[in-house]
């Protein structure tokens, strides 16, 4: 309902839906006799004539029931390795199929596929599909409705164009799929068909884009005689060789300028059980993911950067476990983070002068292994264990080294299980988390040596799964030093410290922390043109799940509704559309109201393909407990946003988009704006270039800058921070075969912020805005200092200097790229050409000039990483 668009359409479809009252489809298949099938698109076999065409699709898409604009037919045999699918894409104009040659999972052309519902669940569905130019897709439906595309399997679809449209064959190993035993088997099916050129997509089994429910309304598979279920052992092996080059750095004996390395490693995956998958890493290398992009932080929270690494990647949605209610798409909450998982060590030591450091970036991943799967009797299970090993930073003092350790080994276990009910109409699970550390050393004692999460949830629908209600609950435990779980409760998530929590005490001679959070959703999902949901979620003020999660706050209480209405016929002006409405309120766990607004947002797609979405919010006046780092609540006064996003047509070879928002705080003390455009361009079947700039300006007059005691009492310090922003991504995407691509990215970043008006906070919580803070004057209570970017400050104005603070103008220069050539060679088997080069700068100007800027990064010597890697798929 309210969850991102996938970029990928199929992904989309599978999403959204939904159900019509149409009668349930069967297919009979048949055991195959004789030689298999050469798979190379043909279909022309004397095999696939032992079975009958499955056809009359039913649109699902722009006209949701009608007959499709071009038909489709489907024929399924197997044997006791494999299932094979033939599908007839007939076309009556060939010329305008669309076969663009992309990376796998990508779908940029007219595509077929076929979901098979193998436990025969009602709730689970292995997908696979392959475009007209031969890419493939797969993916796992999870839940009657969740897609996992990061599932891959090993299987084979090769595709022909012909003059009555194409035609796909696919061989799928009985290996990939899951079933039980028994002497026939029934399993849920559907296929389907998209023609690109008009956004056009059909079933076999009709379900409409409102139902609640889609593995759940498959069509069925009938007359699979005699089939066992498979183990599958499937090792792949890697090497890799590195050369890493730098500026050199006189007299620092550890930036040489160049350095070398290699490695070897083992990925695998075996089939404990039909129903159960061990996936494993030894030894893993991340050197062919895409960089992080640049940011500049200038809040109190820790930024959230999305996984890429594939071990983690794959059969991640198993692990999810979010405490927001709604969609569950919000970051901010989630019990398992895998990115802390080979993070950044902690410990950063203090240098002396003539002392150079060799640091880690990361935390190397010694091992990680992940137990999943489900059970015939619905019985869903994942148990991941990863160990890193103990990081030291080398430090050279004139030849002399010694070791300091940054990181400690540390072990990360998180175990999830859920058991259907009624055909999965409910649900009842559980996860565990624990992290812990070996702490050996008195200066790591800022970090729990344990850290555990324990969750339970419950999820109950009715009506054809039309209405639902969810409960989670999870409990919490840190334990360690005294100066760790100090740390912990001063901690940007809960700052005991403030004057306004009477209600928590910052006891520093604790030696544990406890905390609990819960929430309760319950909504309409489908049937119909309104949804609606409200949920309720609170944290307490000792609740953290931060060493294998992610939280940015506890101690709250927050409380939303949604309502949502859709069209999906095409009417007049419009292909689809959408409108949502919410409002949304937050308390403290002392029963201070901590923020409070609304929103309403549309979206929609023009007959010409065409889409556009906006929106507004409007904020009422809130009390921002981070913003003096731990001192008293600091009230804000509310304000509104604005937003706009347009797009051109996706299916041309040129498309553009162009998004702009702004914001405008009450008493102006902020004002935002910002502005980016997109461009994609496909001169030929097998390229794509995009281009998306953004731009964003403004100022914030409530700026935290620092705190400092004076006369026995803290002076939080306030300035307006005028702030530009500036990116770029490029990327290109060149597909020579299906197997063999070549990918670029690259972002260029610039940021200036430039402080003034500085200011301290007399009474954080005033009505009125104006007496919430006092203006030094500059040349009367604020003069400049001796030091270069210092301030002095005379508060009593008896011509001695009080206090000093600096100012802190800067800009912040950054670029990031990847060049991949990544070469299928074999089916499992890869090849990766990889050339990373990364530039940082920074200055002290505070202001934007996009020129300077970008001329003064790119005269900074680059970090240059080239990378080999080859691993080699092993099947039993």
């Amino acid at each position: 309902m309210m969850s991102r668009l996938h970029t990928s359409i199929f992904l989309f479809v599978l999403v959204t839906l939904p159900y019509l009252s149409f009668s349930q489809k069967s297919y009979q298949t048949s055991r195959l006799s004789g030689k298999q099938p050469e798979i190379d698109g043909m279909i022309d076999e004397e095999c696939w004539k032992s079975v009958e065409w499955g056809t009359n699709f039913t649109q699902r898409e722009p006209n949701d029931g009608q007959s499709p604009s071009q038909n489709t037919s489907f024929r399924i045999l197997y044997d006791d390795n494999n299932l094979y699918v033939a599908i007839r894409a007939y076309d009556s104009v060939p010329s305008e199929i669309v076969t663009r040659l992309t990376r796998r999972d990508n779908t940029d052309s007219d595509w077929v596929g076929v979901i098979v519902d193998s436990y025969d669940d009602n709730l689970t569905g292995f997908g696979f599909a392959v475009t007209a130019s031969g890419v493939k897709m797969d993916l796992m439906i999870t839940n009657d409705g969740m897609d996992d595309p990061t599932w891959d399997a090993l299987w084979l679809a090769k595709t022909k164009l012909d003059d009555k449209g194409w035609t796909a064959e696919f061989r799928i190993p009985l290996t990939q799929l899951r079933f039980g035993k028994a002497d026939e088997l029934s399993w849920g099916l559907n296929v389907f068909r998209y023609i690109y050129r008009k956004q056009e997509m059909s079933l076999w089994q009709p379900i409409a884009r409102n139902a609640p429910g889609f593995v759940s309304l498959f069509g069925t598979l009938n007359g699979l005689k005699g089939i066992k279920p498979k183990k599958d052992i499937e090792i792949l092996p890697y090497a890799v060789v590195k050369a890493e080059y730098d500026e050199k750095e006189e007299g620092n004996p550890f930036e040489k300028g160049h350095q070398y390395g290699s490695a070897i490693g083992v990925d695998g995956k075996v089939s404990l059980t039909n129903d159960i998958t061990l996936n494993f890493t030894v030894n893993p290398d991340f050197g062919q993911v895409e960089a992080d992009p640049s940011v500049v932080n200038l809040s109190a929270f820790e930024s959230y950067f999305s996984e890429k690494r594939p071990f983690f990647i794959e059969g991640k949605n198993i692990f999810d476990y979010s405490l927001t209610g709604g969609d569950g798409d919000d970051t901010r909450n989630i019990l398992f983070y895998s990115r802390r998982i080979g993070r950044a060590p902690h410990y950063s030591p203090d240098l002396e002068d003539g002392e150079y450091a060799q640091m880690p970036s990361t935390t190397h991943i010694l091992g990680s292994f992940k137990v999943s799967g489900k059970t015939r009797n619905g019985l869903s299970i994942g148990v991941m264990e990863s160990l890193t090993r103990k990081e030291q930073a080398t430090i050279d003092l004139n030849g002399e080294r010694r070791k300091v350790t940054t990181e400690p080994m540390t072990n990360y276990f998180i175990a999830r299980v859920q058991q259907d009910y009624n055909k999965g109409t409910s649900s009842l699970g559980g996860m565990v988390t624990a992290t812990n550390r070996s702490i050996q050393s008195d200066y790591l004692n800022f970090m729990p040596r344990s850290a555990y999460a324990a969750g339970l949830d419950y999820n109950y629908t009715w009506k054809n799964k039309t209405y639902y209600f969810d409960l989670k609950f999870v409990g919490t435990r840190l334990e360690g030093n005294k100066e760790a779980i100090t740390e912990l409760q001063q901690s940007s998530a809960r700052y005991y410290q403030s004057p306004d929590k009477n209600y928590v005490k910052l006891d520093t001679n604790r030696t544990s922390l406890s905390g609990y959070a819960f929430t309760f959703d319950i909504g309409k999902s489908g049937n119909g043109h309104f949804n609606y949901m409200a949920w309720l979620t609170l944290r307490s003020p000792g609740v953290d799940f931060n060493d294998v999660g992610y939280m940015r706050q506890a101690d709250e209480v927050q409380q939303v509704v949604w309502i949502g209405y859709r069209e999906y016929k095409p009417k007049r002006l419009f292909k689809y559309y959408g409108l949502n409405f919410n409002e949304y309120i937050g308390w403290s766990f002392g029963g201070q109201s901590i923020y409070k607004g609304a929103n309403v947002n549309g979206f929609g797609q023009f007959n010409n393909y065409w889409n556009i979405g906006s929106g507004f919010n409007m904020d009422a006046e809130s009390l921002d407990r981070s913003q003096l780092r731990g001192g008293p609540g600091l009230m804000v006064p509310g304000g509104y946003n604005y937003w706009i996003d347009l797009s051109s047509d996706g299916r041309k070879k040129l498309s553009m988009g162009v998004n702009a928002w702004l914001y405008r705080g009450f008493e102006e003390y902020t004002s935002m704006n910002g502005l980016s455009l997109s461009a994609t361009f496909k001169p030929i079947n097998s390229l794509s270039i995009s281009l998306s700039p953004d731009y964003s300006w403004g100022f914030n007059e409530l700026q935290y800058v620092t705190d400092l005691t004076y006369n026995e009492s803290t002076r939080f310090i306030l300035a307006r921070l005028d702030q530009h922003s500036f990116g770029v991504s490029v990327r290109l995407d060149y597909s020579l075969t299906p197997d063999l691509s070549i990918q670029y990215y690259g972002q260029p970043f610039l940021f200036a912020g430039n402080y003034s008006n500085y200011k301290r906070v007399i009474n954080a919580k005033a009505s009125d805005y104006e007496d919430r803070f006092i203006d030094f004057t500059e040349g009367v209570e604020l003069f400049e200092g001796e030091d270069e970017n210092e301030w002095q400050v005379d508060e009593n104005r008896d011509g001695n200097v009080d206090y000093t603070f600096s100012d802190d103008d800067f800009n912040f220069m950054q670029f990031r790229s990847n060049l991949v050539m990544r070469w299928e060679y074999r089916p499992g088997s890869s090849l990766y050409l990889v050339w990373s080069q990364g530039r940082t700068q920074d200055d002290t100007h505070g202001d934007f000039a996009f020129r300077r800027d970008m001329n003064y990064l790119f005269d900074k010597h680059p970090q240059d990483i080239f990378l080999v890697k080859v691993s080699y798929m092993l099947v039993f």
